[in-house]
């Protein structure tokens, strides 16, 4: 008897031994082609899993790029290694035809997380009335694209989708833009009306044109109901596009606005910025999108040379702080700001405040700089900048 159990115990551990083997192989292969093809999560969806199933191995995962898949099966194919094809290629057709293709933010401001999991760290934020793209749905999350192109996933209820024709129609209506710091919407047109929902700056609601009744406009929420908000807390969305002058002085002065406000890890709305959270949210509030993060951001744009620090920086250059490069590793990216000229920026670290960058003087911030660029007037012709006129998930360019 004993025999018997240490000859099963030696059979399982050689069968489990294969397995791991081949758990390794396939593993390592994936891993290749996620690096030759989506090797930012933040831009690209490339996850696999293998399992076997019946003595057979199938690939489940999802990617956003079809050539991906195709290479990994192809070299899963050049090592002889037979595989089962359920990878999804994204967006995921059986939610197309479902009608699930765009969806609107539906709460003030959603937090968006890299896993389908609360307990995920956070990725970003989306301001009510963002138009997103509907990639797959986990349980109750949704992976979605921001309109700058950022992937990451929200909850079902923290969206309204919609298909292809409601969603044009959703674009192609009237809107007005929360443009105060915060507001309130109600279930009547009176102070004593029962809230609906909170609302902060940059938020868009669809609205009938020029309905305001007792100081008050009424709007239509993007999860149907119909609410009011006091009419000098928002403007008509493209008469306040039509107003924007993204110079240099409005978007610092936009920055401003936020001064004290706290310092939040992936924040990017009034409740609360992290450092390129509050350099996109400056650039949002004047008709522009930014890339989300400062490593990305620190991509875009004229370089300044700042091989003499501070001398050849100009009011509204954006400073990127972190790790100076050496011979064994490249510059790190950790911190941005906005310069406000005369040896000043702000940013966002704790809150939103400003610091001198000359060594010696009150308010001096000792953070190594390790990059500036200049970025002024190049939406719409430099990826990673684009005018929100000119973006067709908010407009209809072909009319």
């Amino acid at each position: 008897m004993r025999k018997l159990i240490l000859l099963s115990a030696a059979f399982m551990l050689v069968i489990s031994s294969c397995c791991g083997d081949k758990t390794e192989v396939l593993n390592s292969i994936s891993k290749e082609v996620k690096s030759e093809f989506a090797p930012d999560r933040r831009d690209k969806t490339f996850e696999t899993k293998f399992k076997e199933v019946d003595g057979k191995w199938v690939l489940y995962g999802s990617t956003t790029e079809a050539e991906a898949k195709a290479s990994l099966l192809e070299k899963l194919a050049a090592k002889k290694i037979d595989v089962l094809d359920s990878m999804k290629v994204l967006p995921d057709q059986a939610l197309v035809e479902k009608g699930i293709v765009y969806a609107v933010t539906a709460h003030s401001v959603a937090n968006l997380r890299y896993e389908a999991d609360y307990s995920s760290e956070m990725a970003t934020q989306v301001l009510m009335g963002t138009p997103l793209k509907v990639l797959e749905k986990k349980s109750y999350w949704y992976r979605v694209v921001t309109p700058e192109g950022y992937i990451a996933w929200v909850t079902v209820g923290s969206v309204k989708t919609m298909n292809e024709e409601e969603f044009t129609a959703w674009r192609d209506s009237y809107r007005v833009i929360v443009d105060t710091h915060y507001t309130l919407f109600r279930d009547k047109p009176s102070k004593n009306g029962a809230i609906i929902s909170d609302g902060v700056w940059g938020d868009i609601v669809q609205a009938p044109v020029n309905k305001v009744v007792n100081g008050f406009q009424q709007v239509m929420l993007p999860n149907g109901k119909t609410a009011y908000v006091p009419a000098a807390d928002v403007k008509p969305f493209q008469k306040w596009l039509d107003s924007r002058n993204p110079t240099t002085d409005n978007i610092l002065n936009t920055g401003k606005q936020f001064l004290g406000f706290p310092y939040l890890w992936a924040g990017a709305s009034i409740k609360g910025l992290d450092c390129s959270g509050f350099v996109k949210t400056s650039h949002y509030l004047n008709g522009i999108i930014l890339r989300r993060d400062a490593s990305q951001q620190a991509k875009i744009g004229e370089e300044v040379d700042i091989t003499n620090g501070i001398d050849n920086l100009v009011k509204g250059d954006i400073l990127f702080f972190g790790r100076k490069a050496t011979a064994e590793r490249p510059a790190r990216v950790t911190h941005v700001g906005m310069y406000l000229g005369e040896g000043m920026f702000i940013h966002s670290a704790t809150f939103v405040k400003m610091n001198s960058l000359v060594p010696g003087t009150d308010n001096y911030y000792d953070g190594t700089m390790v990059c500036a660029r200049r970025i002024n007037g190049m939406e719409d012709t430099i990826y990673g900048l684009w005018s929100i006129a000119k973006h067709p998930w908010y407009f209809n360019l072909e009319k």
